[in-house]
């Protein structure tokens, strides 16, 4: 919904304050996930942080029709509350599931179908809007197909595998252990809050949680609600795509040195995030004098700002599948990745949350589109030495296979 540009609302003061509250309650809940995940499982956990959703929508259903504003803030307290859980489990499932070698294609198949959900809508708005060119809101019947969609992730959730339940590929199985006292569990959070994997990836989470509000404010701010329809179904694809290329470039063997491959990624992420910035910064200088109103039928104009609309979401797609291939990579059990995955994005959800306070107060989009310039900047050195530490293990545990091929072939002689 949000891919349409502050949930398709026509007030985006309204839609961000909503958000904000959301995002505030989700991060309480978000550093409450493994708690929750090891009283009731992971199963348990995904379905339940399902549940609020659909109220979300239906508040967003009610305003469109009725103006009412009461349901949407109830429901972004509801979905807050449920999201948090499901924000934190579904992160170590994406992550700590899949073997080494396939953790960047897991996140990206994860991602790919979040971002299903925004091609359905994002079709599914383009062929009730298409015909208008003007700004505004959406049309209220996409919202009942939202809650329609919405209303299964209970029921789907349930389908979810427990760890215990899992062979991969390899044979192996996945160790997730239950019943640990919630002292235990505190202890082990605050251990992991204070390591230097956490300290080195909170400034890049904290950047991607903070400009979460920004494409969506521009979209509601310069596009005619057709070309926010558009924008939404086409941004899920480009977010798909640039997904799957960030996933395939550190595990598929282009080259047989992994540290390559996670070094050539990190650089093509710095190359990207950098232009859509500085980019950004100067189209947004142009737009507070012009306040143009950009639909399809004025090529001329709607190309440029269209452009830079694709490239936020690709540079978000592409940071997104790294953080997380980071994650899955410094960890090695659902266990510990429920951990990583519920801090991360605890403080990605508080960022989004002030991010999306400071939107839903009047504030020029230049300024917003200058502090997430300065604050990719300050998370440059401190995600480029997480990316070493991730290389680091690389080389820790190539050199445990070579010792371990050493021990083997030292044996088979001793046999002949």
């Amino acid at each position: 919904m949000n891919g349409l540009g502050v949930g398709g609302s026509q007030s985006s003061d309204l839609v961000n304050a909503a958000n904000a509250l959301l995002y505030a309650f989700m991060t309480l809940t978000c550093f409450a996930g493994p708690f929750l995940t090891n009283l009731i499982g992971f199963r348990w956990t995904l379905a339940v942080g399902a549940l609020g959703y659909p109220l979300y929508a239906a508040g967003l259903y009610v305003n469109n029709r009725t103006d009412g504003t009461w349901l949407i803030y109830f429901g972004s307290v509801a979905c807050g509350i449920s999201a948090g859980f499901f924000y934190s489990v579904e992160g170590a499932i994406a992550t700590g599931y899949p073997e080494h070698h396939k953790r960047g294609r897991y996140v990206a198949t994860w991602f790919t179908f979040r971002n299903f959900g925004m091609i359905i809508g994002g079709a599914i708005s383009l062929a009730l809007n298409h015909k208008v060119n003007q700004k505004g809101k959406v049309g209220y019947e996409l919202y009942l197909a939202f809650i329609g969609i919405q209303c299964l992730g209970f029921f789907l959730g349930l389908l979810l595998s427990n760890p215990d339940k899992v062979m991969r590929d390899d044979g192996s199985r996945i160790e997730a252990p239950r019943g640990i006292h919630w002292r235990t569990e505190l202890i082990e959070m605050w251990k992991l809050l204070r390591s230097r994997s956490i300290l080195l990836l909170t400034p890049l989470f904290w950047y991607f949680g903070w400009i979460q509000a920004y494409p969506g404010t521009y979209l509601a701010t310069y596009f005619s609600v057709r070309s926010r329809a558009l924008g939404g179904f086409v941004a899920a694809i480009v977010s798909t795509f640039s997904t799957w290329l960030g996933g395939s470039l550190v595990d598929l063997p282009w080259s047989k040195n992994r540290q390559t491959r996670a070094l050539a990624t990190y650089s093509l992420i710095v190359c990207l995030n950098t232009a859509t910035w500085i980019w950004a910064v100067i189209i947004q200088n142009e737009y507070r004098f012009t306040l143009p109103v950009l639909d399809w039928a004025f090529q001329s104009e709607f190309g440029r700002g269209f452009g830079l609309y694709m490239l936020e979401r690709a540079s978000l797609g592409m940071i997104e599948n790294f953080i997380y291939w980071a994650i899955g990579n410094l960890s090695d059990s659902p266990g510990d990745q429920v951990r990583y995955s519920s801090l991360l994005r605890g403080i990605e959800t508080a960022a989004v949350a002030v991010g999306f306070g400071t939107q839903a107060v009047p504030t020029p989009l230049i300024a917003t589109a200058s502090i997430n310039c300065g604050l990719w900047f300050i998370a440059l050195p401190f995600s480029y030495f997480a990316t070493l530490q991730v290389v680091g293990k690389f080389e820790e545990q190539d050199r445990m296979q070579d010792r371990m091929h050493e021990a083997v072939e030292i044996t088979m002689e001793q046999k002949v």
